[in-house]
C-alpha cells in the first residue's frame, strides 16, 4: 500500500496539534465531549490516507477544519485566546478588538461551510456521480442541512444536560440569536466556494 506523502505529512501536522491540545487540558471533561466531532472528521481523513482518491484541496479542507476544531475543543470554543495571540504578534493592539464576545466559534462555523465544500463536491461528483452544477447545489444545501442539524443537536443538549454544561458546550455567551448567526455564517462560507466553482465552470466553457 502506497501512501500519499503530502497527505501523510498534512495528517501528521493535525496529529501533532491534537496531542498538544491535550497537554494540561483547561476543561478536560468538556474537551472530551467536544471531540465527538473530531472522531467524525477522522473517518474521511483515515479512509483517504488508505485509498488516496480524494483531491488534495478537499483533503486539506477537512484537515484544516479538524485542526480548527481541536483548538476550539481545548478551550471549549468560548475561551480560545485568539485575541491575546494576535495582540502578542504586535500587529494590532488591545483596542483593535471591540466588545468582549469571543468570536472563535463564529469563525469556525464560517470555515465549516468554506473548508468542507470541496469535500462535498468530491462526494457528489465521484461517489454520487452527479453532474457539475447539481453537485454545486447539492453541496451547498448539504452544508446548510449539516449546520441546521448541528444547531438542533446543541438545542437537544440543553435539554439533556445541566445548564452549565450546555452553556460551556454551545458557547452562546448570552446571545439568543447565536444559532441563527452560526447558520448564516456557514451559509456565507459555503457560498464563496460555490460561486468559485460556478465561475470556474463558466470560464472553461468560454
Amino acid at each position: 500500500m502506497k501512501v500519499n506523502r503530502i497527505k501523510l505529512y498534512t495528517c501528521l501536522i493535525f496529529i501533532i496539534v491534537l496531542i498538544v491540545t491535550f497537554i494540561n487540558p483547561v476543561y478536560p471533561h468538556n474537551q472530551l465531549l467536544q471531540h465527538a466531532g473530531t472522531l467524525l472528521l477522522m473517518i474521511p481523513i483515515v479512509h483517504d490516507l488508505l485509498k488516496d482518491r480524494m483531491p488534495y484541496p478537499a483533503f486539506l479542507g477537512i484537515v484544516v477544519f479538524a485542526i480548527l476544531h481541536v483548538v476550539g475543543a481545548r478551550y471549549i470554543y468560548s475561551y480560545v485566546p485568539y485575541k491575546e495571540w494576535i495582540i502578542s504578534t504586535g500587529i494590532v493592539d488591545a483596542d483593535f478588538f471591540g466588545g468582549t464576545r469571543n468570536h472563535y466559534d463564529r469563525f469556525v462555523h464560517f470555515m465549516f461551510g468554506f473548508l468542507l465544500f470541496p469535500y462535498l463536491m468530491y462526494l457528489c461528483r465521484k461517489c454520487l456521480n452527479l453532474n457539475y452544477m447539481v453537485s454545486i447545489l447539492f453541496s451547498w444545501f448539504a452544508i446548510q442541512t449539516g449546520s441546521m442539524v448541528y444547531e438542533l443537536f446543541e438545542w437537544l443538549l440543553t435539554i439533556l444536560v445541566s445548564p452549565e454544561e450546555a452553556d460551556c458546550y454551545n458557547g452562546q455567551q448570552g446571545d439568543i440569536w447565536d444559532a441563527q448567526k452560526d447558520m448564516a455564517l456557514a451559509m456565507i462560507g459555503s457560498t464563496i466556494p460555490a460561486l468559485w466553482y460556478m465561475c470556474k465552470r463558466t470560464l472553461k466553457r468560454e
